[in-house]
């Protein structure tokens, strides 16, 4: 039986329109990949409907040992839009959330185009710069579990996220190895996990071809200016009201956020 594309995005819609969970969509029907990739499309058009603009893409799975829990041998695919981002320093409302939980990442700008129908063009050579980030992550599903293809139909579980003091990328890569810098993520000044700029696909910048890739395979566009999310250093935490958020990248910088609860208008 064929999904019902759109019925399916509007239940996702709803769901974080209002923060409450739903069933597993597996539960109740079976999603090819493509199919879960349309919803996610359909739900972000439904946002653009509102005003909502796209402005990015973050890598889900890219984790060896995430990937190896979901059975899953390759990258996933999301899409960011305004409304998701926080400032750096800002406050995030974790009450229009389900169950909100929050990782350290590294972003990456674009100063160009990435062509992903271009085969010979490098991707690398768009990025113009690169950035501590936070990403906030929040399952609409029931119990924060899903499949592989609940979770793209809900669009990678993208809910939030903070960008960090942009830095070039050119001169970063002289500085330090960003394939191998230390990540600390602190929960209102404790220490809450510690990892390696290695655990993103082995060096973040790999994320660069591998969104270009995603990119092609489920049409998508990455236009100048969009951020990267290349995937997080240390396992996600819980973000709850009033906590203040802290990640830092060796040699690249910190970012921070605060968590406040302003909730749903209906």
């Amino acid at each position: 039986m064929t999904a019902d594309v759109t019925a399916l995005a509007a239940r996702l819609d709803e769901a974080a329109r209002t923060a409450t969970a739903i069933p597993q969509l597996s539960d109740e029907q079976p999603l090819t990949l493509d199919e879960a990739y349309e919803v996610q499309h359909t739900g972000i058009a439904l946002r653009a409907g509102r005003g909502d603009t796209v402005v990015g893409v973050k890598l889900g799975f890219t984790s060896k040992a995430k990937a190896a829990q979901m059975g899953v041998s390759d990258v996933i695919v999301g899409q960011l839009t305004a409304s998701m981002r926080a400032e750096d320093g800002g406050t995030v409302d974790v009450g229009t959330m389900v169950h909100p939980r929050i990782e350290p990442e590294v972003a990456f700008r674009l100063g160009a185009d990435i062509d992903p129908q271009d085969p010979v063009v490098d991707p690398l050579a768009a990025v113009t710069d690169v950035a501590p980030a936070l990403e906030i992550i929040d399952s609409r599903y029931r119990d924060f579990r899903f499949s592989l293809h609940d979770v793209v139909a809900d669009d990678t579980s993208a809910a939030g996220f903070v960008i960090g003091p942009w830095r070039r990328l050119g001169d970063v890569r002289s500085e330090i190895d960003l394939a191998n810098a230390a990540v600390v993520l602190e929960v209102d000044g404790e220490v809450a996990g510690t990892g390696s700029t290695a655990a993103i696909l082995g060096d973040p910048l790999r994320a660069i071809e591998a969104v270009a890739r995603m990119a092609r395979q489920h049409s998508l566009g990455v236009p100048a200016g969009s951020i990267i999310l290349a995937g997080a250093a240390t396992a996600a935490v819980p973000l709850t009201a009033g906590s203040v958020v802290e990640a830092s990248v060796a040699g690249l910088g910190r970012v921070v956020v605060t968590a406040g609860k302003a909730g749903h208008d209906g």
